[in-house]
């Protein structure tokens, strides 16, 4: 055990030891200076702390000081009623402060009690408590606004992990404090209480028990009542305004004393006029001349001299700036910064600013974080943060997507229009811009906002300009999510399966296959849109064939194999016949027969003029599908799907491609059509 957590245990033991084991008047005094040095400690301590989460345990502390408190109380009180003597620290305070007078003692007891009562405990109970719903209620608008600068890659991942966890701690910290101060209020009234009870029942034990007349009684017990609930309700009473102090600082990270004084101090103006109303006071009316004026002149000093220091830092700052200028263009260009290039980028002109601008009601920001939600659950990776960026070079109303730093895609919007596409059932037209949907390039209308309800009404699907481009995103994402998986992206999903299933991982990486061949199995598998979420399947199916071939086709093939109820799921309606084209054995055969195998993989060496015919009359059955409006579906024997989908992707890149081995037994297929030579 810490010695750290040994103290704090036996400061709890040794409050509940005095609640029941009576302690000499000796250790009693000890116990209250103690008590009283930490009331100091805990004050100044909040009082300095540049922000609320360093005294995160705060609520804490106010209930072990609470208990130690009342444990105090009820020794003090113990020896007051038993031996009329509770030693130094009670007797020097109901003396010294009340100065040995009973009247004046209680006047002073009471001001200290209505202090705590209706100023301190009030006021820091109502400002936790609203600090507590406020805290809680900015809390979404918080995180929003992380995963704002996140997306736009204004801060780390780590950062954004930081803040989110301060965010937290924050919001519980408050939640907690709203609970915490009713310790104190409850405090302050059970020294009230005890006080009561201490100068009633000493008064009765003084005239019973030790044969006191009633003055001497009411003297000697309650100078001692007061000096107790002096003792127990000063350090009360700095508890409370140490309370005060920490829930009005809120989350300001900021020193208490110097900001304070610069804040009160920091007008010239403000002083000059407070130095001259004194000033006005002291010669036009009976106050202290002497006094007022002396005041009055003090003000206007400190106005002259926060003058002098505010023109001085304004000079400084401006030659600091001159001087960082100059020194930046004496420093060779810091090329590496030059060199970074990011995954994703979204890059729009000025017109589209507004969807972006958050504070222009733009829900951009909000959108991409939703994509990468969306790819994370329907592919299982993680995508890359996305820049956005404004670029005066395009058009107003241009947007371009880049994937490591290369265009790959471009759109254009008209801010102030909706989108209307025919889904090919509308026989009615309406008259509008015509236009390509940027994403799979449709034909579309831009409308205007009157036209909307109208173009809804006939059946149009109208979708407006943030989820166009949104979309267009999306879709540019999926076609490159294989090259954006890296090799530390991989290590991260590896770590991930680590944590609950860290047997298949030692056994199969790096004992079986390296990280840069499990990457490309991934990658495979992302480049024809399967899932890599079940991670776990895909790894326990590596680990069973990896010993026999290290060839990732091969592999992947095996991977594919064991996904199949999610390619189906995918690729087949359930209780649907669905149609397909098939692939004849002959040609096949040609394909396999043209396979070469070498050290780097096996690739296709098959006649030019073959491959064209294959793929022409792919072209032609595919087109059967098109016409029925039906996924492009060809599905083959195991051993050929790979090399088949190689040979074609360049030519018809939207064709999937499926083996009879991914295929679930309840799936009904119906065949269109056959590839054949």
């Amino acid at each position: 055990m810490k010695k750290a957590d040994l103290g704090v245990a036996l400061y709890i033991v040794a409050a509940f030891v005095m609640l029941i084991v009576p302690i000499p008047s000796t250790l009693l005094d000890v116990l209250l200076a103690c008590n009283i040095s930490l009331a100091f400690l805990i004050m100044f301590r909040c009082m300095f702390a540049k922000e609320v989460l360093e005294m995160s345990y705060f609520p804490t502390v106010l209930l072990f000081t609470t208990i130690f408190r009342i444990a105090l109380n009820v020794s003090s009180t113990r020896l007051i009623l038993t031996t009329g003597s509770p030693g130094n620290v009670v007797e020097t305070f109901g003396n010294f402060v009340g100065s040995g007078d009973l009247i004046m003692g209680a006047i002073v007891f009471v001001i200290l009690i209505i202090i705590q009562f209706m100023v301190i405990n009030k006021g820091s109970e109502r400002v936790a408590e609203v600090t507590a719903r406020f805290t809680l209620d900015a809390m979404p608008g918080k995180q929003m606004a992380i995963d704002a600068d996140l997306n736009t890659g204004a801060i780390t991942d780590a950062e954004a992990k930081l803040r989110r966890e301060k965010i937290q701690q924050e919001s519980s910290f408050f939640g907690s404090m709203d609970g915490a101060v009713k310790y104190v209020k409850g405090d302050a009234t059970a020294g009230l209480i005890i006080t009561v009870v201490n100068l009633v029942g000493g008064i009765a034990m003084g005239m019973l028990r030790n044969g006191m007349d009633i003055n001497t009684a009411l003297n000697r017990y309650s100078i001692l009542t007061i000096g107790d609930g002096l003792v127990s309700q000063i350090p009360s009473l700095l508890i409370s305004l140490s309370t005060g102090i920490l829930v009005t600082k809120g989350s300001k990270d900021s020193d208490f004393g110097s900001v304070l004084i610069k804040q009160l101090f920091g007008m010239p103006k403000a002083c000059y006029q407070v130095g001259a109303i004194l000033c006005f006071l002291g010669i036009a009316t009976p106050l202290n001349a002497v006094l007022f004026l002396a005041l009055g002149f003090c003000f206007i000093l400190c106005g002259r001299n926060m003058q002098a220091q505010i023109e001085t830092s304004g000079i400084e700052s401006a030659v600091d700036m001159e001087e960082a200028e100059a020194e930046e263009i004496r420093q060779p260009e810091n090329v590496n910064s030059l060199l970074q290039v990011d995954p994703i980028e979204l890059e729009f002109g000025y017109g589209i600013i507004p969807l972006a601008d958050v504070n222009q009601g733009g829900d951009l920001l909000d959108r991409v974080v939703m994509i990468r939600r969306q790819i994370a659950l329907e592919l299982g990776t993680v995508v890359p943060i996305i820049r956005l960026r404004d670029n005066i070079q395009l058009n107003p109303n241009q947007y371009i997507i880049k994937i490591k730093g290369i265009q790959v895609s471009e759109g254009e919007i008209l801010f102030d229009h909706y989108m209307a596409m025919n889904p090919g059932y509308v026989e009615e037209e309406i008259t509008g811009i015509p236009t390509f949907e940027p994403s799979f390039h449709l034909p579309a209308i831009w409308i205007t906002e009157g036209q909307r309800e109208r173009a809804e009404s006939l059946g149009y699907t109208v979708v407006d300009p943030p989820s166009i481009i949104a979309t267009h995103l999306t879709e540019v994402i999926r076609q490159h999510i294989a090259e954006l998986l890296t090799r530390q992206d991989v290590q991260n999903l590896v770590n991930n399966l680590k944590e609950t299933n860290p047997s298949i991982v030692e056994e199969l990486v790096p004992k079986l296959l390296g990280l840069g061949e499990v990457q490309k199995v991934l990658q495979n598998l992302l480049t024809e849109g399967v899932s890599i979420r079940d991670l776990l399947t895909i790894f326990e199916t590596l680990a069973d064939y990896a010993a026999s071939t290290r060839d990732t086709d091969i592999l992947t093939e095996y991977v594919r194999q064991a996904l199949k109820r999610a390619i189906c799921a995918k690729y087949f309606a359930p209780n649907e016949t669905t149609s397909v084209v098939t692939v004849d054995a002959k040609v096949e055969q040609e394909i396999m027969g043209s396979v070469k195998q070498t050290e780097q993989g096996a690739y296709l060496t098959l006649d030019p003029e073959k491959t064209r015919t294959i793929i022409d009359h792919t072209r032609t059955e595919v087109e059967k599908l098109e016409s029925l409006g039906k996924p492009l579906i060809v599905i083959t024997s195991p051993i050929v799907r790979i090399y088949f989908k190689k040979m074609t992707e360049q030519y018809l890149p939207e064709l999937i491609v499926v083996s009879y081995n991914e295929i679930e037994p309840n799936i009904e297929l119906q065949s269109v059509g056959t590839v054949k030579l």
